[in-house]
């Protein structure tokens, strides 16, 4: 009975979010249509080998949990940690602008990857999303889930020409507070816009038992199924800018429901729980200048402090990096401060 009264609130505050949206729009983030290209209608493709693989991708990036969650009855099969969804993060399927879309991206791998320290073939990014924001272990290159995985983000680029940048990557356009952002005052949206259906313990909502595999009607944030600290949303400029475009559920990023100062300070407050610990972070960014500023885990080359790389302002850190890599190059910029200052 609990279970069905909270999805009854959580659908009627949804409901009334949207309604309450349209009713009072924020300013949209300049935007232009992309005049020549759309996403692809998966309807149109024929019921062949290719078609079928398409759609098996597809369903792998909706339902993971289902395939390749913790609790599919084959051993082998179990790759993600969790029981969350590659949707969960790539909204509608990867199709949705400033929804961590999937499209564009067939042509931009392999592609150098800071994080790594080297060159990356999309089936090594696939598998960054696979150890991170699902907690498991790499599928094989040559597995049939990746294979479909990658035949369905290769259809969503269709009609992308190589070299075109399309509007609506990433998770959105959001500008930098001059301040830290603040986990208390991000606890008082998450509770006022946030915990009616993620909850207050952030555990989020599951579609059934935990003992079964049919995922999360609305996924958790933090705790032990959600995404771990090594994920691209446990960094706080992803998470800030995915909240501010796509939260409450429903929004769009034309229409943002939250302020920006908001989604700032709700994402600082998500980002300070608890959550599963990735091994071996240390190893990440083999060059530390090339270490993105808001990256919550050390080492640092810059001489700031982990709450500042977590929560920022951002700005003197990138100086800061800016000068060091100026003075390794020989030439430092004249007025930038000091790492630590």
């Amino acid at each position: 009975m609990r279970r069905a009264t909270r999805g009854a609130a959580c659908a009627a505050a949804l409901l009334l979010q949207g309604l309450t949206a349209f009713a009072q729009p924020s300013s949209p983030p300049p935007a232009a249509p992309d005049p020549f290209w759309n996403v692809p209608d998966l309807g149109s493709l024929p019921d062949d080998e290719h078609g079928r693989l398409v759609r098996r991708g597809r369903d792998l990036i909706t339902a993971t949990y289902a395939h390749l969650g913790p609790n599919v009855p084959d051993p082998a099969k179990r790759y993600a940690g969790n029981n969350l969804a590659c949707s969960n993060c790539h909204l509608d399927a990867g199709a949705k602008k400033f929804g961590n879309p999937l499209w564009g991206l067939k042509d931009r791998f392999p592609q150098y990857d800071a994080e790594a320290g080297r060159s990356i073939s999309l089936e090594q990014r696939v598998n960054a999303c696979m150890t991170r924001s699902m907690n498991g272990r790499p599928l094989p290159a040559d597995a049939p889930e990746m294979r479909a995985m990658l035949a369905y983000i290769d259809f969503l680029s269709e009609g992308v020409k190589p070299g075109e940048i399309l509007t609506g990557y990433g998770s959105g356009p959001l500008a930098e507070l001059d301040r830290p952002a603040d986990p208390a005052r991000g606890a008082a949206v998450y509770r006022r816009t946030c915990a009616v259906c993620h909850g207050t313990d952030g555990a989020g909502l599951r579609r059934s038992l935990p003992a079964t595999d049919l995922g999360y009607m609305v996924p958790p944030l933090w705790g032990p199924d959600s995404f771990n600290d090594g994920a691209g949303m446990n960094r706080l400029t992803t998470i800030a800018g995915f909240v501010h475009a796509n939260m409450p559920n429903g929004t769009s990023y034309l229409f943002p429901r939250l302020s920006p100062e908001e989604a700032w300070d709700v994402a600082a407050f998500v980002v300070s729980q608890p959550r599963p610990r990735k091994a071996d972070l240390d190893r990440d960014f083999p060059d530390l200048l090339e270490k993105p500023a808001d990256t919550p885990y050390g080492p640092y080359a810059d001489g700031f402090p982990r709450e500042q790389h977590v929560y920022g302002p951002f700005g003197p850190i990138r100086a800061a990096i800016a000068r060091l890599k100026a003075e390794r190059s020989g030439a430092a910029p004249e007025g930038a401060p000091k790492a630590g200052q």
